[in-house]
């Protein structure tokens, strides 16, 4: 089965459905599931972007993806320091 992603401003928006039904009583079971999503998918977005705006949830993706690309670069230089003394002691 294909899993779909979510954008953070659906999440939000799902979150916002959710939040509004456990207000007006419903368990978090009935809460969680009228939007599509599991339990399991409630609290985890729950844990991650309560209380975010959509502006703040996009951000915080951008600097996701921004962190990565630079340990990746920090990764690519570290390696490259390693060869550049292996090369230098003569043990090519």
């Amino acid at each position: 089965m294909k899993r779909s992603r979510h954008t953070p401003q659906q999440i939000i928006r799902k979150l916002r459905d959710a939040e509004r039904l456990l207000g007006e009583g419903k368990t978090i079971a009935e809460a969680s599931k009228e939007p599509g999503i599991s339990e399991q998918t409630f609290h985890r977005w729950r844990n991650q972007y309560g209380g975010m705006k959509a502006a703040d949830a996009k951000r915080l993706k951008e600097l996701e993806k921004e962190n990565r690309s630079l340990k990746a670069i920090v990764a690519d230089q570290a390696l490259e320091v390693r060869a550049l003394k292996e090369i230098s002691r003569g043990n090519w």
